[in-house]
């Protein structure tokens, strides 16, 4: 087991005994019956914080809750155009990337993977920047912030157990493995046999007399600032979305901040530090067969250096040398290990490409040797880690505030265009329009991620 499956084990048992002994604090509302929740731990954290800020800055505060109209309906406008681009862009191009996918710490089809410790620092980092927002703004506006705190999206034992037993069976029946078990395959966090065993030990879990008060296990920590909803409803439509507007702008501002810090502060100095030395080999790709560079034996972990004696220092000089290569074609490839002949298939996404049939790669990359000197390892690998994590901040901030902006019921976008169509169709008309948008914007994402699980 390698250090992120460690730290997100080590962390979802202290999450799942915190919420254990909180249980009777909790406000714990069923989103799926049985099989997804969503937990409120609520305290008075930060509150005087925003009303401090509030106090001293409050004419900024509200200008820049202004600001965030212009930028929220923007952002409507341009997230809610590119996905329904995106709808089209999938059905007539096989090999189009799917413009929403969900964003987690596991490495397998259809998901954005980020690395358990990065994903649990943007995580904190877009929910504290996000709610403290609504609640500086609604502080700035004279409304009152009722609570504060943390919250957890949970998944209930029994039926999730069960879901993912299905899943563990059906991928395994369909590779003909149903009955072929490899002890080793229990610590792949990929692998069908580790899945089977989740899922055999939460409907385990469930039946144990003590834990059964526990419903759900938490996987999604979040935060939550609660203003006075009452009061918030009364007040003129402005002010009203400027507090909705208030998070979106947050993440939008934090991910422009830290793109200012990566590139001007951070890329400088990395690049000083480390050199590529090629794409490493994360895993074999899934499908219906076996593709070259399992047939040809290159273990995982291994280091691509060279196609037909071409050096692939890094992903993009590898991209370039396959587009010139044509599937059927042989080619050599060079690791750090060994030498291979590999016969190329047709790419999955675009059957006219070449592929190798790498799943995931990675960019490979060592510390310089003269700052290896001077410095040691462990500074410039620190640097190099620092820089990966300032990298997901950015991205993931910037992704979830926008799509926070998507007009669909409880996102911020959501109820920003509810109020604006009460304003001008009145409140009946107004929620019905709404409704349908929401319903809309809601089937556009679900077919992005289905594809996503199909195409990538």
């Amino acid at each position: 087991m390698d250090f992120q499956t460690v730290a997100a084990i080590i962390f979802l048992v202290v999450l799942t005994i915190f919420v254990f002994m909180k249980r009777k604090n909790l406000d714990t509302k069923q989103i799926i019956p049985n099989f997804l929740y969503f937990s409120m731990y609520k305290t008075k954290m930060g509150i005087n914080l925003m009303d401090s800020a509030a106090k001293r800055f409050r004419r900024f505060v509200r200008y820049l809750g202004y600001f965030g109209i212009a930028v929220g309906f923007l952002g409507m406008i341009f997230i809610g155009y590119s996905l329904i681009q995106n709808i089209f862009v999938l059905f007539t191009k096989p090999e189009a990337a799917p413009g929403v996918g969900l964003v987690l710490p596991i490495k397998a089809k259809g998901i954005f993977y980020v690395p358990f410790c990065y994903w649990i620092i943007s995580i904190f980092v877009i929910a504290i920047v996000h709610e403290f927002a609504h609640g500086l703004i609604a502080r700035a506006n004279n409304l009152k912030v009722k609570s504060s705190g943390f919250a957890f999206v949970g998944t209930g034992f029994r039926l999730t157990g069960l879901i993912i037993i299905l899943f563990s069976i059906y991928f395994k029946l369909k590779h003909n493995k149903l009955f072929d078990f490899h002890t080793a395959n229990f610590l792949n966090f990929s692998s069908p046999d580790n899945w089977l065993v989740v899922g055999l030990l939460l409907v385990l879990i469930s039946y144990v007399k003590n834990l059964s008060k526990l419903s759900h296990i938490p996987i999604i920590p979040a935060a939550f600032v609660e203003p006075d909803e009452k009061g918030l409803r009364k007040r003129p439509h402005k002010e009203q979305l400027s507090v909705f507007a208030a998070g979106p702008l947050a993440n939008i501002l934090t991910a422009f901040l830290f793109l200012i810090i990566l590139y001007f502060v951070m890329a400088p100095v990395v690049n000083a530090v480390i050199e590529y030395n090629g794409v490493k080999f994360s895993d074999y790709a899934k499908g219906n067969i076996t593709y070259p560079a399992e047939k040809a034996g290159i273990k995982i972990g291994e280091i691509i250096k060279e196609i037909d004696n071409k050096p692939t220092p890094n992903l993009e000089n590898m991209t370039i040398i396959l587009k010139s290569k044509k599937p059927g074609e042989i080619v050599t490839i060079k690791t750090d290990k060994s030498a291979y002949e590999i016969k190329l298939e047709k790419n999955p996404e675009n059957e006219s490409a070449a592929f190798i049939g790498i799943s995931q790669p990675e960019q490979s990359t060592t510390i310089k040797g003269n700052i290896k000197k001077s410095f040691g390892e462990f500074l410039p690998n620190a640097l190099v880690w620092i820089y990966g994590m300032v990298f997901f901040i950015y991205v993931l901030n910037f992704g979830i505030g926008l799509f926070n902006l998507v007009p669909i019921g409880p996102l911020d976008g959501g109820r920003m265009l509810q109020l604006v169509l009460h304003k001008f169709l009145g409140e009946e008309k107004g929620n019905k329009t709404w409704y349908y948008i929401g319903v809309f914007f809601l089937v556009i994402i679900f077919i992005n991620i289905v594809f996503g699980f199909i195409k990538v």
